[in-house]
C-alpha cells in the first residue's frame, strides 16, 4: 500500500513537472508568435527562425516543435494580451534565460530583412515586462542585426 502511494505521488510530481515545462514552452511560443503578427505580415522566414530558436532553446526535435506552434497558435489567438505570457516566462526563467528570448525576438524580427516599428516596440514592450536590463535589450539587438 505504501509503495502505491509513494509511486502515485511520484508520477504525480512527474506530469507535474512535465505539465510546467511545457506551459514555459507554449508561453515562450506564444511571445515569438506576437511577434511575427506584430507587423501584420508572417513571413516563412519569421517562422523557421521561430522554430530553430524554440528547438535550441528548449532541445526539441522538429516534431515537438510543430506541435508546440500549432498549441501556441491557439492559445495566441484565445489570448487577451502579452503579458499572461511575459507572467509564466518571468517567473521560470532565469536572468541568462530572458536574455536569450529576448535575442530570439530580434533574430525573428530581422528574419524578413526588414525591422518594423511594431516590431521593435513589442520587442521593447516584453523586454520591460521581462525587466531585461536596457544594456541587455541593446546587446541583443545589436548581435541579432550583426548576424542577420
Amino acid at each position: 500500500m505504501i509503495a502505491k502511494l509513494k509511486q502515485l505521488l511520484a508520477d504525480f510530481k512527474t506530469a507535474a513537472s512535465e505539465q510546467r515545462q511545457h506551459t514555459i514552452e507554449l508561453a515562450a511560443a506564444c511571445i515569438l508568435l506576437e511577434l511575427s503578427r506584430a507587423d501584420m505580415d508572417s513571413s516563412m522566414e519569421e517562422r523557421v527562425k521561430i522554430s530553430v530558436a524554440l528547438g535550441e532553446m528548449f532541445e526539441l526535435s522538429s516534431a515537438e516543435v510543430e506541435e508546440l506552434l500549432k498549441d501556441a497558435e491557439d492559445n495566441a489567438d484565445q489570448a487577451t494580451s502579452t503579458f499572461e505570457f511575459t507572467r509564466v516566462v518571468k517567473e521560470y526563467f532565469d536572468d541568462a534565460q530572458r536574455v536569450e528570448l529576448l535575442l530570439a525576438l530580434w533574430r525573428v524580427a530581422y528574419a524578413d530583412g526588414v525591422l518594423d516599428k511594431y516590431e521593435e516596440h513589442f520587442i521593447r514592450k516584453v523586454s520591460d515586462l521581462l525587466y531585461v536590463s536596457h544594456s541587455d535589450f541593446i546587446r541583443a539587438k545589436h548581435l541579432a542585426a550583426e548576424n542577420h
